[in-house]
């Protein structure tokens, strides 16, 4: 038996609440808890022992200590943490739901902390809300590849409308990210994968004294618990899979996976861009031809990139990467869009589109990259990859050339670096993606999803061998908190088990307003994207 110790703990950049919350997850002065499991067994892995101290605002917060290789499970560990909130009412209680981000990236810890008080009531009474930061993420060993300086300067260097020769440098500057992984994060990299991720689940599950999961899960959440579903069928309750993925052209076959989120960007793109002419009184950008005054903005701020607050500069690429995340808001954002792309042109920093990324939003990059290409088996073939590369460019012109040759950021730009990814890739999972006997799982795909595409919400519904796929017809990222009928609709399947009828639509997108909302509108992040500062929190939002 090889002797437990901890891989050396690397936290993120936290802000103020942040390392508070860090320092009381350390300190942990309450009970120990822990589920009744039985006794370990050679060759198992112990179940993580939780010791609950409060983390202020009723939360309370603990640390897991889980096998960092689970060949070895009784080897080194890598400790993850973890929060929950204890249900509102304990005569309705009925287990634990776990709560699980987008990403690959986000911080489940945060995700929980920021979204508690906008979930429904029936959910906060019927069970403890949990939460936990994947390894490689937030509090979790967090993983660094570029450094912030080094980011920096690639994204200050991107093009929105990149030149003719746009693919070496592009090529060149994935390696480089790639070797800064190995570098900077190469001890924890083989570890990172999602078949590990879900192992994690099965473990904190049975800390908790849950016989069952219970799950909700958007965007890359989704994908989690697929996996976990496939690998532990017997083990689902109930999982609410929303903004789903295609799993096996995901991890598979990702040129397959990668076209089509290409064009449903530019496809929602060119949505927006079709209202602000149709409707040029509230959008207020582009004189009648707001496409082809895209196009010239982007190309202008290339050139002439505008100053920003804090010293740096906002150019094309800025203005496309900020594009690529705040679409996912659907319609209700589109006169706010009309007016940020209006001051813009009229080189107004204060506009939420001319913000270049940050350190905050690097710590959700860098594991986004290295997540996937450990996820992910993309051929290892130049020539094909330059082919789909420049395919995917050319097929979606409004957004896709600056994902296409930018430097690794977001999903679209992770072919170039995930082709040449050397690493070992023990923890990915390959499928299959069937979950044979599990419960009913449900599906949630919205069909103008800029991110996740709807084709592949459908596709998951098909793969699994026992679920019920709900339709929300509407722009935007995943339906729960976006949709009083979607969210309803969660509610009755997490608490009571009721299953959508076969079929079911759902169809009240909240329309563009008439003119630039001055409130947020509720189930948006309205507020965090005038003021510039969504570095792609995950918010589910609040139906009233």
């Amino acid at each position: 038996m090889t002797t437990p110790h901890r891989i050396p703990r690397r936290f993120g950049r936290l802000g103020v609440l942040g390392a508070a919350l860090t320092a009381l997850v350390v300190a942990g002065t309450g009970t120990a808890t822990r589920a009744t499991a039985g006794p370990e067994t050679p060759g198992k892995p112990p179940v993580p022992s939780l010791t609950w101290s409060d983390c202020q605002g009723g939360f309370e917060c603990a640390n897991a200590d889980v096998p960092l290789d689970y060949r070895e499970p009784q080897g080194r560990t890598i400790t993850l943490a973890v929060v929950r909130k204890k249900a509102a009412d304990s005569t309705k209680r009925k287990g634990t739901l776990f709560m699980q981000p987008g990403g690959p990236g986000n911080s489940g810890v945060d995700f929980v902390r920021n979204n508690y008080a906008d979930l429904p009531a029936a959910l906060r009474d019927s069970f403890d809300v949990f939460g936990y930061d994947v390894r490689g993420v937030g509090r979790s060993s967090a993983l660094t590849c570029f450094d912030d300086a080094r980011y920096t300067q690639a994204v200050t260097q991107a093009k929105g409308v990149p030149g003719p020769d746009a693919y070496g440098p592009a090529l060149q500057e994935a390696a480089e990210f790639d070797q800064a992984c190995e570098d900077n994060a190469g001890e924890l990299l083989p570890y990172i994968g999602t078949e590990y991720v879900a192992r994690d689940i099965d473990l904190l599950r049975q800390a908790l004294g849950e016989q069952q999961l219970t799950y909700y899960g958007r965007s890359f959440g989704s994908y989690i618990g697929t996996v976990y579903a496939a690998m532990f069928p017997k083990r689902v309750r109930a999982l609410t899979l929303d903004g789903a993925y295609d799993p096996d052209h995901y991890a598979n076959r990702p040129y397959a996976y990668d076209r089509p989120q290409y064009l449903a960007l530019d496809g929602a793109m060119g949505r927006f861009l079709d209202w602000c002419a149709a409707d040029q009184a509230t959008c207020g950008f582009g004189d009648g031809d707001p496409r082809g005054a895209f196009e010239k903005l982007k190309a202008d701020l290339d050139a002439d990139p505008v100053p920003t607050a804090n010293g740096g500069r906002a150019n094309g690429y800025t203005l496309v990467y900020r594009l690529m995340f705040n679409i996912n808001e659907g319609k209700v954002i589109w006169p706010s869009f009309g007016e940020a792309l209006r001051k813009a042109q009229l080189r107004d920093n204060t506009s939420f589109l001319l913000r270049p990324p940050s350190p905050a939003s690097f710590d959700f990059l860098g594991p986004n990259v290295a997540v996937e290409c450990v996820d992910r088996d993309y051929p290892r073939d130049l020539r094909r990859l330059k082919r789909n590369v420049t395919t995917n460019a050319k097929d979606a012109p409004l957004l896709g050339p600056a994902m296409a040759y930018g430097p690794p950021t977001y999903d679209h730009q992770h072919a170039t670096a995930c082709v040449q990814w050397t690493g070992e890739r023990v923890s990915r999972y390959d499928g299959s993606y069937r979950a044979k006997g599990s419960a009913p799982i449900l599906v949630l795909g919205t069909t103008g999803d800029p991110d996740t595409p709807y084709q592949d919400a459908v596709a998951l519904s098909r793969q699994l061998d026992n679920a019920s796929l709900l339709t929300f017809e509407a722009e935007g990222h995943t339906a729960f908190g976006r949709s009083a009928c979607a969210t309803d609709a969660v509610i009755a399947y997490l608490v009571d088990l009721k299953v959508p009828a076969k079929g079911k639509t759902c169809a009240d997108e909240t329309q563009p307003p008439s003119s630039t909302p001055k409130v947020t509108p509720p189930g948006t992040t309205l507020n965090e994207l005038r003021n510039g500062v969504d570095e792609r929190v995950e918010r589910v939002g609040a139906v009233r």
